[in-house]
């Protein structure tokens, strides 16, 4: 986790000693700071690569920092805290409508679960952080209930990318994976531009409004901006959220209701993107460094082919270009993925 590990109330860090500031930045501020390299008998979590700066809580971080030592939190008590500020934050907020965003840390690394959940899987500190998670959706959703409000709310539950097993950190991620596949039947994880690095857990709930089912539908995350104003009846300005659609029917489950017609994928920064049409996905690939985390023990090699072409339907995995047989589709999805990337944004102007 990148530092300083303090919360942040209202712009101001809490509990914080105007005696002890903090300090942060990008380079060592004195030979003797101990560091994951320096110091790295000091760890509880050790490194495996990147992590391994400024030491606090016995686990060393991206970046350098002092002070602030009241401040600083434990990991293994953040999930309790989380849940109870939020609960607080619902109690005071129940008579109007509100708007919460739980960014749970868990399956983020480090990953140190609170000692009532550690131990609790076979599957080592990433099991037992995706078991402490479960208990803190499960604490929010009682408390909905407590108050009546589960018949009002819309709940969305939602990853920010696929899944990793090591980011990081040694924490048996990869050793205790066992024949599991974090990503499903799909390829690649985090950081790409593949089916399981973007294709990711999406759950809506909204007691009396939802039924409950599966949706084949495509939608997006950034889809939230123009679903959640269409719902509320709100308007999103002409030149804001250039990428969002409303696809709220989609999400609230409506009979015939449909997604997108297509989504444009794009990794970590690298300049590789993916658009999916239909049935169809397309893969340009410009940079083939780490451009796809480990999260099998078979991964499986790049493409070296600029433009890549796959048939979901028959092949979810991205096993097989069939761009060869296809040419007519890869030429049509390049032309749109050059306009969109060009156009700079998916929704139409209006």
């Amino acid at each position: 986790m990148h530092l300083p590990q303090v919360f942040v109330e209202d712009r101001r860090v809490k509990n914080l000693d105007p005696a002890d500031p903090l300090w942060v930045g990008d380079k060592i501020p004195s030979d003797d700071h101990p560091t994951g390299i320096t110091h790295r008998n000091m760890l509880k979590l050790d490194w495996s690569h990147g992590h391994n700066q400024t030491i606090h809580n016995g686990i060393s971080r991206i970046g350098f920092y002092t002070g602030g030592m009241k401040a600083r939190f434990r990991d293994e008590d953040l999930a309790d805290a989380w849940v109870m500020e939020s609960n607080r934050w619902i109690e005071e907020h129940k008579d109007r409508p509100f708007f919460l965003f739980f960014a749970s840390q868990d399956i983020h690394v480090p990953r140190i679960a609170h000692k009532r959940f550690q131990g609790k899987t076979l599957l080592g500190p990433r099991g037992d952080c995706i078991v402490q998670l479960d208990w803190c959706v499960g604490e929010l959703m009682k408390t909905l209930d407590r108050l009546q409000l589960a018949e009002n709310t819309l709940v969305v539950f939602c990853s920010d990318n696929g899944p990793v097993l090591d980011d990081g950190y040694k924490d048996d991620a990869v050793e205790k994976l066992g024949e599991h596949q974090p990503a499903g039947p799909h390829r690649g994880g985090k950081y790409s531009v593949w089916e399981g690095g973007t294709r990711t857990p999406f759950i809506t709930r909204w007691k009396g409004r939802i039924e409950p089912g599966v949706s084949e539908e495509m939608v997006c995350t950034i889809d939230f901006a123009s679903s959640i104003a269409a719902i509320t009846g709100q308007s999103v300005a002409p030149e804001g959220c250039l990428d969002s659609l409303d696809v709220s029917a989609a999400l609230l489950g409506k009979s015939g209701a449909t997604g997108r017609d297509y989504l444009l994928q794009q990794d970590n920064g690298s300049g590789n993107f993916g658009l999916r049409s239909g049935d169809w996905k397309l893969v340009r690939l410009e940079k083939r460094g780490k451009s796809q985390a480990v999260v099998s023990k078979n991964e499986r090699p790049l493409p070296t082919a600029r433009h890549t072409l796959y048939q979901l339907s028959l092949d979810p995995g991205e096993r097989i270009d069939v761009s060869a047989t296809h040419p007519e589709v890869v030429q049509r999805l390049t032309s749109q993925l050059d306009k969109l990337i060009n156009d700079g944004r998916s929704r139409k102007r209006e």
